[in-house]
């Protein structure tokens, strides 16, 4: 049986993820209004895999007996500064997740719950790369800086990013 603490934080958890499911989609409708397709399939995709990482908490609080208490989304920003701004929110973003995540596992711990610590050590490995790929795209951006080829290049490149479904929990 998971803890109430437990079973609180990954509601929580769930919340933060369709959040950024929620932000994400905001950053795909902001580069559709742009024409630059590729920034919009790259945030497709995060959209995804962000609705995907709730459900997975999701499924795992019922696997686990607990109970899934669903609750309000804050709606996210609508316009951006720059394609390097969404990138620094995104990361910025990210790394909230990532200590999150962190706080579910210390608490895992804690706890002796080794079931969701095995759980979560899948979210552990999958913050590190969302990191590293928003570092990646924003150290590209900064290359570029405002040169139009270079924004069209790299819109070129996230036009090529496609979605896989993750492994739902067990």
């Amino acid at each position: 049986m998971i803890s109430t603490t437990m079973q609180k934080l990954i509601n929580d958890q769930i919340q933060k993820e369709f959040y950024s499911a929620y932000f994400y989609l905001s950053m795909k409708a902001w580069f559709a209004a742009q024409n630059l397709d590729g920034f919009a399939n790259f945030f497709d995709v995060q959209m995804k895999e962000e609705r995907d990482h709730a459900l997975k908490f999701f499924d795992y609080m019922n696997h686990v007996g607990g109970t899934v208490t669903l609750q309000a989304i804050q709606a996210p920003p609508a316009t951006f500064a720059s394609t390097l701004d969404v990138f620094e929110q995104t990361l910025a973003h990210e790394r909230i997740v990532t200590a999150s995540i962190y706080n579910l596992v210390n608490l895992a711990i804690e706890e002796k719950d080794h079931k969701t610590n095995a759980f979560l050590q899948w979210f552990v490995t999958e913050q590190a790369e969302e990191e590293a790929t928003a570092e990646t795209n924003i150290r590209k951006l900064q290359l570029i800086k405002d040169n139009p080829q270079g924004i069209f290049m790299l819109d070129a490149e996230l036009a090529k990013r496609v979605y896989t479904p993750i492994a739902p929990a067990p």
